[in-house]
């Protein structure tokens, strides 16, 4: 049954992402961050623009009932300018006081209708007020406001007490100022000059201000509360997407190094194209490769336990018997059952060593180009330098110099040909040829080698890479090969992400022809 670590069916209903799956985990990072400093940004900003403004329209309109009340005051007798101001104060609800040019104090609004307004002790307000004096504080604190003077009322009232009126007096234009009463609300003054060189100073308290601007801030904090609350839903969000399918991955991660189920579940999430889809399918294809590789040594070890029985019940019965025999002919051939079965255990031992640190070497070697037609030129000699091939001649069209190169490890793929070759040999007939031939066609470099055997039947073509496949010609020594060699050939082409493959000869009555895939590589 096939493995479920591989599977796009998985419980990942949960996991998938119906309209985000496409954004990364820095841009929902990002947006969450961004979008929750930018709302509470934008309110600092509006809310300090708008009492700004609000400031700017009172300190005019004071400025105007100062321009406007001075103007007045030149149109009246003298004795009537006490009533004028009286009038004035209670409809606006401030304090008009005229000083004289020797800077005394003439008038007051206060003598004739009392106080239009009262400054408040913060000690008897309540806790509540206490609060909202404190968000006055840091707000101005966080839009680097400067906190105005304070306002109080000068032990001797003269003219040279203010400084707008000093400053009017200066300038001759109305001259206006901004205090700060106890409580933190504001005093809002302007002195004009009137015709006669006096002045007139208006002050007032206008608590609808701050009242204004306390309301329009708790707008604000409300607003910024459904910010927080939007904060908290996108880090839910940045849960279910991030926090989630990290804790199913790695759980899945956990039962993979456990090894308890043979098939384990690991998330893949197709649909998703972030980070977390990368992570998920790059964990499910290496539980899947684990899982491949840990069959592949179970059915590695099972073959080589197999063909390792063989040789050693041969080797075994021989022994038993030459403890029996007497006769000199017969002992004799015992003992050649001996060391032929000594030769294929050797042999088999090798190529199973050989075999087993293939994957491992491959996944280690640091490629460089490898020139084949100075790889197999080499091979080639050492063959006829042995002299191994018996009557079986070998023929090697040498390509141009540099011409058929490739990136690989050059002790691998010159083990990969050296397996190809020697398989070619073996099922030569006597006086036989062998054609080698590397050519590069395209973006490839195709190598080629072409036996005058039989052949191979096309049932077989894929089986005679598997592990320990052998059928082996009747002519050939007992023990020569193991089976193993083809299957370390493809394993060593396939680790340099090449194809190996055998056909007939379409030149030639009868023949194998085994041919070699790799990537061309940079020719140096």
């Amino acid at each position: 049954m096939a493995s479920d670590i591989n599977s796009e069916k998985n419980d990942e209903a949960d996991l998938v992402l119906a309209w985000s799956g496409r954004w990364t985990l820095t841009h929902r990072i990002l947006a969450v961050n961004v979008l929750t400093l930018v709302l509470i940004a934008l309110s600092i900003i509006y809310l300090d623009s708008y009492r700004n403004r609000l400031e700017k329209e009172r300190v005019r309109k004071v400025a105007s009932e100062a321009t406007m009340a001075a103007i007045a005051l030149t149109r009246v007798e003298p004795g009537e300018r006490q009533t004028l101001l009286a009038a004035l104060s209670k409809q606006n609800q401030s304090r008009m006081r005229l000083y004289s040019a020797d800077g005394r104090l003439q008038l007051d609004s206060w003598r004739v209708e009392g106080p239009t307004y009262r400054l408040r002790d913060p000690t008897t307000q309540s806790w509540k007020k206490d609060i909202a004096r404190a968000l006055d504080r840091g707000f101005n604190a966080l839009v680097g406001e400067d906190n105005p003077q304070d306002f109080t009322e000068p032990a001797l009232d003269r003219a040279d007490a203010w400084q707008e009126v000093v400053a009017s007096r200066e300038t001759g234009v109305t001259e206006p100022q901004i205090r700060q009463a106890p409580e933190l609300t504001p005093v809002f003054s302007a002195a004009a000059p009137v015709g006669d060189g006096s002045t007139l100073l208006v002050t007032d308290n206008d608590r609808a201000f701050t009242r204004t601007v306390r309301k329009q801030r708790g707008s604000l904090s409300m607003a910024l509360g459904a910010v927080a609350i939007l904060s908290i839903l996108l880090s839910l969000f940045l849960a279910r997407t991030i926090v989630r399918p990290l804790r199913r991955i790695a759980f899945a991660a956990h039962r993979v190094r456990l090894g308890r189920a043979r098939e384990v579940k690991v998330p893949r999430l197709p649909s998703r194209r972030d980070e977390i889809g990368l992570l998920a399918r790059s964990v499910s294809d290496m539980s899947q490769s684990l899982r491949r590789r840990i069959d592949n040594i179970e059915a590695f070890a099972a073959d080589v336990t197999h063909e390792l029985k063989n040789p050693l019940a041969s080797l075994r019965s021989a022994v038993e018997s030459l403890e029996r025999v007497e006769d000199p002919a017969l002992r004799k051939q015992l003992i050649d059952v001996i060391r032929q079965d000594v030769a294929r255990l050797d042999r088999l031992i090798g190529d199973v060593g050989e075999a087993a640190r293939t994957d491992a070497e491959l996944a280690r070697a640091r490629f460089e180009p490898v020139d084949l037609g100075i790889l197999i030129g080499q091979l080639v000699s050492a063959w006829e330098t042995r002299r191994e091939t018996g009557d079986v001649r070998i023929a090697f069209a040498r390509p141009r110099r540099a011409s058929a190169t490739v990136m690989g490890e050059p002790g691998r793929l010159a083990r990969a040909i050296d397996n190809i070759i020697d398989n070619a040999i073996s099922f030569s007939p006597p006086g036989g040829l062998v054609e080698i031939a590397a050519t590069h066609v395209g973006d490839e470099i195709l190598i080629r080698i072409d036996d005058e055997g039989p052949g191979v039947p096309p049932d077989l073509r894929e089986a005679i890479f598997n592990r320990f496949h052998s059928v082996r010609p009747e002519a050939e020594g007992f023990g020569r090969h193991s089976g193993l060699g083809l299957a370390i050939a493809r394993a060593i082409v396939e680790g340099h992400d090449g194809e190996i493959d055998v056909a007939d000869r379409d030149d030639a009555p009868s023949g194998a022809r085994f041919t070699i895939k790799l990537k061309a590589g940079d020719r140096t």
